[in-house]
């Protein structure tokens, strides 16, 4: 179930271009699309948790830090980094480059969490890490071959994303999944009203563009991070950052079909290899389902 939950969050971060790039293209900057993300995400939650159970709501001063991790020092600047991406050099490239985080995470998870580094981890990390470098056309000598500016932001969505599985870590140990989510979108929105001119976005606003920002908020947002951050409740860290990366095969697949983004043979071959990453951890984690049984 946990491996579902992980794998579904996957699925529905691959689906963001579908929300973005309309959204983008009506006149919002990226900034403002965060902002409006994470502020309309936190609502949606509130309201939920405050009709199931307004104990959730709650949280001690001292633990901020957490929450300022998951929203900010994650969230945050991994989105920044993300949808520039997306924006600069295609969805299918952008998901790829952020999914270099299962690197980061494995790395942090053994030094903080003591996980241990299993041979089907390290074989899964690095059909994950291969995946990437084909996919961004490194290994190209044309003019396909990516920049490094932009591979240095799309690296840097990783790292950021990677943070929020070892925050929401800490956060986990106290606080149910649901207050965890909660807490992360606000804390990013909050962060970005300095930086946005938000006077000018009811401009920009019409019932088309309502359903936009309400669609990447709820199916884009709020779902998945409730499912990932579910998973993470069952899973080891470097196992559900791993398992995630189905989404670049669903970022790939609507680049491809939607936005007529070229999808060349390397690109094949690095889903296939991240694929079949996700797959390895999903049989280990039923293998040992069955051995506690």
């Amino acid at each position: 179930m946990y491996v579902l939950f992980t794998v579904l969050a996957g699925i529905l971060w691959g689906c963001i271009s579908l929300f973005l790039k309309p959204i983008t293209a009506a006149g919002l900057s990226s900034l403002q699309v965060m902002m409006i993300r994470g502020l309309l995400s936190a609502f949606f939650m509130f309201v939920f948790l405050a009709v199931k159970d307004r104990k959730l709501l709650k949280i001690e001063i001292k633990d901020i830090w957490m929450f300022i991790g998951t929203g900010i020092v994650s969230l945050t600047f991994f989105s920044i980094c993300y949808f520039k991406t997306i924006l600069e050099v295609g969805t299918s490239i952008a998901v790829i480059l952020l999914y270099a985080s299962p690197i980061f995470v494995l790395l942090m998870s053994v030094i903080l969490f003591r996980e241990r580094i299993t041979l089907k981890k390290i074989i899964a990390l690095l059909m994950t890490f291969a995946g990437c470098v084909f996919v961004t056309g490194i290994l190209s000598q044309g003019d396909g071959s990516l920049g490094l500016n932009p591979l240095l932001i799309g690296l840097g969505a990783g790292f950021g994303y990677a943070l929020y599985s070892i925050f929401s870590r800490y956060a986990l140990k106290k606080y149910n999944a649901l207050t965890v989510t909660f807490y992360t979108f606000l804390f990013s929105g909050v962060s970005l009203l300095p930086f946005v001119h938000v006077e000018k976005i009811p401009a920009c606003m019409d019932w088309k563009m309502l359903l936009l920002t309400a669609g990447i908020a709820l199916i884009c947002t709020v779902l998945p991070y409730i499912f990932y951050t579910l998973g993470l409740t069952g899973l080891e860290t470097s196992k559900a950052a791993i398992l995630v990366t189905i989404e670049p095969l669903v970022g790939t697949l609507i680049g491809f079909l939607i936005w007529r983004e070229e999808v060349s043979v390397l690109k094949i071959i690095g889903i296939i290899l991240i694929f079949i990453s996700v797959v390895l951890l999903g049989l280990e984690d039923k293998t040992k389902s069955k051995e506690n049984e």
